[in-house]
């Protein structure tokens, strides 16, 4: 009974999450000077979901990450009240520690809008560092497209003057990619998207 109730809290929960994110889209394609449901079609399908974290503890946080460095698509990030999350700042690639706020969620805009925008929305690294003292607990609800998604800079905003700065690609051979990588030992980094950054 516990189970199933449960698993029915975090679908209606991650159906509410799925509803703020296309808000959140919404706004940010009205703030490029376009139809608010603009992105509403790349989602018919889409692939979303929640994932629970738990962080342990450990006493020796310098030496052990709760998760590498990396960016994601779009996610609506709820967490508690245990410091964890590092954004990397642009300007001087320090690593900054974000400070978690009460009946608040972090919108990571992700990697599909920052190449849908042309770089008008930027995609920001992250990664998780762990408490000495207190177990992290953190929620995120990724927004991902349908699978059969083209991803590249929206016609609308590329002309002569402002040419698209990102090669097409196929959503969901970047995302098998992307997962597969994940569980193997490589020399270099994990695909992302500045691989289809046009020089």
């Amino acid at each position: 009974m516990f189970l199933m109730l449960k698993r029915e809290t975090l679908q209606e929960y991650a159906q509410d999450m799925k509803e703020l994110a296309l808000k959140i889209m919404e706004l940010i394609v009205l703030s490029l000077g376009l139809s608010p449901k603009r992105f509403h079609d790349f989602f018919k399908d889409e692939t979303s979901y929640i994932r629970l974290n738990h962080c342990s503890p450990c006493p020796n946080p310098d030496i052990v990450l709760g998760c590498g460095r990396h960016k994601d698509s779009l996610n609506v990030l709820g967490q508690d009240e245990v410091r964890g999350l590092e954004m990397r700042r642009k300007s001087d690639g320090q690593w900054i520690l974000v400070k978690p706020l009460p009946d608040a969620y972090i919108i990571n805009v992700g990697d599909v809008i920052h190449v849908w925008s042309n770089d008008a929305y930027e995609s920001v690294e992250h990664r998780v560092i762990l408490n000495t003292e207190k177990a992290r607990l953190s929620y995120p609800f990724f927004v991902f497209p349908a699978h059969y998604t083209m991803v590249e800079p929206l016609k609308e905003l590329t002309n002569d003057q402002k040419p698209p700065k990102y090669k097409p690609y196929h959503w969901g051979k970047y995302l098998a990619t992307r997962k597969r990588s994940n569980f193997m030992k490589l020399d270099v980094e994990n695909i992302q998207i500045n691989y289809f950054k046009i020089n």
